[in-house]
């Protein structure tokens, strides 16, 4: 059974920093498409950044290119998402999901995925 649970969300000031961790059971994220989304109360799932481990390239929504970082610690099967001057618009539940098969130019879409996390709460507010 496949388990992905994330990790690391919290209070946070703008302009502050938080790493989110995301930690796999029963699957190796190495194999894996792994993206991070987010959903904010009304809004719809958005996509923000991806790892495609098949050539360990990344991608990133324009709200967090210069901001975000995803990274992998394969020792540990867990996927990171650095977020540093963080925004009260970054205010969201964080989900990571894996997806057997690189999606492409649609790797920000949320049906490419195959798992998800419960997800973590993340609040930027003073």
């Amino acid at each position: 059974e496949v388990h992905l649970v994330e990790s690391g969300g919290g209070l946070v000031q703008p302009g502050g920093s938080l790493r989110l961790s995301c930690t796999a059971s029963g699957i190796t994220l190495d194999y894996y498409t792994i993206g991070w989304f987010r959903q904010a109360p009304g809004k719809e799932r958005e996509g923000i950044s991806c790892i495609n481990n098949s050539d360990d390239t990344t991608h990133y929504a324009d709200s967090a290119k210069g901001r975000f970082t995803i990274s992998i610690d394969n020792a540990k099967n867990t996927v990171y998402l650095q977020m540093n001057s963080l925004k009260s618009e970054d205010t969201a539940v964080y989900y990571c999901a894996a997806g057997v098969s690189w999606a492409g130019s649609r790797w920000y879409v949320a049906s490419t995925y195959d798992y998800w996390g419960q997800g973590t709460q993340v609040t930027v507010s003073s």
